[in-house]
């Protein structure tokens, strides 16, 4: 075997080994997996509205969270008002926990089939839950 040969031969076994984690996550990975979170407060509500629309929240809520703790630890504004105008406190357990009111089930869950680890707890008192 040439040197040519083996040097091919090496990078397409390279290649190959370099390109594996891609393939079996993207092979392993539903493609359109959806998880079911339980939010029993939020089914229970007439009107199903959250301080901003679904899809930005889903989006952007970590980003919204650090924001609302650098505003209200750095410049004490406490408020915040979303396009209806209506104001709401800017806090992770009365006003966020208030609706997604069961942790286990709707914060941990999407958070895990998401894997991130979160921090938040670190800081906040992890909300009591009432098991059924």
């Amino acid at each position: 075997m040439s040197d040519k040969s083996k040097v091919i031969y090496l990078l397409v076994i390279f290649c190959a080994v370099a390109a594996f984690p891609f393939l079996y996550n993207s092979l392993s990975t539903p493609v359109n997996a959806k998880i079911e979170l339980n939010t029993p407060v939020i089914d229970a509500m007439k009107v199903k509205q959250c301080i901003v629309p679904k899809e930005e929240m889903r989006r952007d809520h970590m980003k919204i969270l650090n924001r609302w703790r650098d505003e209200v630890v750095r410049d004490s504004h406490r408020e915040f008002g979303n396009i209806d105008g209506v104001m709401y406190e800017k806090s992770l357990q009365r006003t966020c926990m208030h609706c997604h009111s069961n942790k286990s089930e709707f914060c941990d869950r999407c958070h895990a089939y998401a894997s991130v680890d979160v921090y938040c707890w670190d800081c906040h008192l992890a909300p009591k839950e009432n098991k059924p």
